[in-house]
């Protein structure tokens, strides 16, 4: 009677994490995977000329050893560019803030007079700034404006105007309904139910993103002086063209620190706020 039952047990379905179909696809998958992944190193590597690769090693080391020491007497050429570049970052960011909050504004479902015409417009502006890299913009505004801070200054601001507007577009979208139907309840107007209902929602949200976005600016500006935007990138390429590495090295431990201060300062004023 054991014997019968055990077989009857034995004798059922099998339980299989996948079916041979499934199984079948992800085999596949995989296979599709490798031929990409070999395709995408074919690609790669078919300019790469191995005896560079090969001597790169003692190439780095080469470079690395004619870095150091830095040059510390370099130093005070650099603070006027070190002043170019937070200025680049901050008054870029201040520029950005200036156009991307009506964008957000049109952008956001329940604030938009038109979802439409208008929300579309407003939601290619983002995608457009956050599409194009701040040293592609500043490669554009050399050309029209002319090298100096003022292409930088814009460049981050072009940049800059997606990132805000995209996120405080969604704050505006994830505010409490209720608040803005008993301002409306009052009989308020549609700029005192902005200013008592929308704004101060949205408020620690901004200000939080406007420091985050300084922060990443700063970062950003270091690099804007190699195509000629201003900052410390212009004097690290004037090094870089003539080989003086220990003043690469000093540049670099500058860069390094001010973006250490700008994260310190970016954290301590959100931990504040939020």
């Amino acid at each position: 009677m054991t014997n019968t039952s055990s077989e009857q047990v034995t004798s059922g379905p099998i339980w299989r994490k996948r079916t041979t179909r499934q199984e079948l696809a992800l085999w596949l998958g995989w296979l599709v995977l490798a031929a990409f992944f070999i395709f995408c190193w074919q690609v790669m590597t078919k300019t790469t000329i191995w005896a560079f690769v090969y001597d790169a090693p003692r190439q780095a080391l080469d470079i690395g050893s004619r870095m150091l020491p830095p040059r510390w007497e370099y130093l005070p050429n650099l603070l006027e560019p070190l002043w170019d570049t937070v200025a680049i970052a901050t008054l870029g960011t201040f520029l950005a803030l200036f156009m991307a909050v009506p964008v957000a504004f049109l952008a956001a479902r329940n604030t938009t007079p038109s979802t439409r015409f208008i929300r579309p417009v407003a939601l290619l502006i983002i995608v457009s700034s956050r599409s194009i890299n701040s040293l592609i913009w500043a490669l554009l505004l050399v050309a029209i404006i002319g090298p100096g801070v003022m292409a930088g200054i814009v460049a981050i601001a072009f940049r800059s105007i997606g990132f805000v507007a995209k996120l405080l577009y969604e704050a505006i979208e994830e505010i409490d309904a209720v608040q803005v139907e008993a301002v409306s309840a009052t009989g308020a107007s549609k700029a005192q139910i902005m200013d008592y209902a929308v704004v101060p929602q949205i408020l620690p949200a901004f200000a939080g993103i406007t420091v985050f976005r300084w922060d990443i600016n700063i970062r950003e500006s270091t690099v804007l002086g190699l195509v000629g935007a201003g900052g410390l990138g212009l004097r690290l390429q004037e090094s870089l063209n003539v080989l003086a590495w220990p003043q690469v090295t000093l540049i670099f431990i500058l860069i390094l620190i001010t973006v250490l201060v700008s994260e310190w300062v970016s954290a301590k004023v959100r931990h504040a706020i939020i």
